[in-house]
């Protein structure tokens, strides 16, 4: 279904940047299978060698108890709160030592357990047809992903597409703060007037995203509300809706 705001007009686009967790890929179940894997991971490892060194077994870390250190840590560091890695492995570092395992042990398993985080993590599947709508779009056009998320996007196949990339997390300015879209507009040396992002958030992609100058697509779940549109956002299903949106235009 593609729903767009009138008077729009593509004919000057020279860049199109995307969010990518659940507008590239469904990202449901992968968060929840990536928690509870690096956690039981850890455990599993930590204890078969605590068990060779006769040391006494670390509790198992309750998932709950991860995620409210991880939510308190990020009240007390405000500038690092979307900075997830850092603040995952933070918490499990204190947990650990929490729980008697000494400072330097602590941050070994803890960085030991983020890189299975990361592994577990990148186990997303693209929807149908986006690499090969990605392959064609990059022809033609500069393309940027910006991502609150903390998935190693450049370990995908389909990081090849992108000229650049940018966890705004990392940055310290995640989305809605326009920095992360300004740096990218920078990166790909294009106008806000000349780009187009393309994400499934109202409030952290396209709201942002209009406010800078960008036109935006808003891959919007079928529950959403159907009220009319601002101009420059258009609202679509799926993203590999896009190419058939922008050809329409093109060819007028």
């Amino acid at each position: 279904m593609i729903d767009h705001a009138a008077a729009d007009d593509f004919s000057r686009l020279k860049a199109i940047t995307f969010d990518l967790d659940d507008t590239l890929w469904d990202n449901s179940g992968v968060m929840q299978r990536t928690e509870q894997g690096h956690v039981d991971w850890l455990t599993e490892q930590l204890g078969a060698w605590q068990r060779g060194r006769e040391e006494p077994l670390t509790p198992p870390i309750a998932l709950s108890d991860y995620l409210r250190e991880r939510q308190a840590l990020a009240r007390r560091s405000w500038s690092r709160r979307g900075d997830f890695s850092w603040l995952r492995e933070r918490t499990l570092i204190q947990l650990l030592e929490e729980s008697g395992v000494n400072r330097a042990a602590a941050h070994w398993w803890a960085a030991l357990a983020m890189q299975r985080f990361h592994s577990l993590r990148i186990l997303v599947k693209p929807f149908p047809d986006t690499d090969a709508m990605l392959e064609r779009l990059k022809g033609r056009y500069r393309l940027g992903s910006i991502t609150n998320g903390n998935v190693a996007f450049h370990r995908l196949p389909l990081a090849r597409h992108f000229q650049a990339r940018i966890a705004a997390g990392e940055m310290f300015a995640p989305k809605p703060d326009p920095r992360p879209f300004l740096a990218m507009l920078a990166r790909l040396e294009v106008k806000a007037c000349e780009t187009l992002h393309v994400g499934d958030s109202w409030e952290e992609d396209v709201l942002p995203a209009i406010r800078l100058g960008l036109r935006a697509i808003w891959i919007a779940p079928p529950e959403a509300e159907t009220a009319p549109l601002p101009r420059g956002v258009t609202r679509l299903s799926r993203v590999t809706e896009l190419p058939a949106l922008l050809g329409e235009h093109q060819d007028q």
